[in-house]
């Protein structure tokens, strides 16, 4: 397994990039810091979308009956196994990393030039 950070350049092309292999993929939420602990928001719920607003700094993980926002990002890393992309970890403003775990790694098609 390995990971990487994301550029914050990278971030809206990336989510865009995979949102049709994404939707409908099931996975698992969590919330962890120092004040709020770890918390499981929402496990093996399918995907709608995840997507990044630069000009609103925002980040929206969209799942069947639950709309996860995540304002001002600071960072966003992927986990990637050999057969494609396992987890994202999104750090908060307020250094509450949120992570979104898939039950299946997606396979990610070449960025678009």
């Amino acid at each position: 397994m390995t990971s990487r950070v994301l550029d914050r350049s990278e971030w809206h092309i990336f989510f865009d990039n995979m949102a049709k292999a994404l939707r409908g993929k099931r996975a698992q939420v969590e919330i962890t810091g120092l004040r709020l602990g770890d918390q499981i928001q929402a496990k093996s719920v399918p995907l709608v979308g995840i997507t990044f607003d630069p000009k609103g700094d925002l980040l929206e993980i969209a799942m069947e009956g639950l709309d996860h926002l995540i304002h001002k990002p600071s960072s966003i890393a992927i986990r990637e196994e050999i057969d494609g992309l396992s987890g994202i970890e999104i750090v908060d403003s307020e250094e509450h990393r949120q992570i979104v775990t898939l039950t299946s790694p997606l396979m990610l098609s070449a960025p678009r030039q």
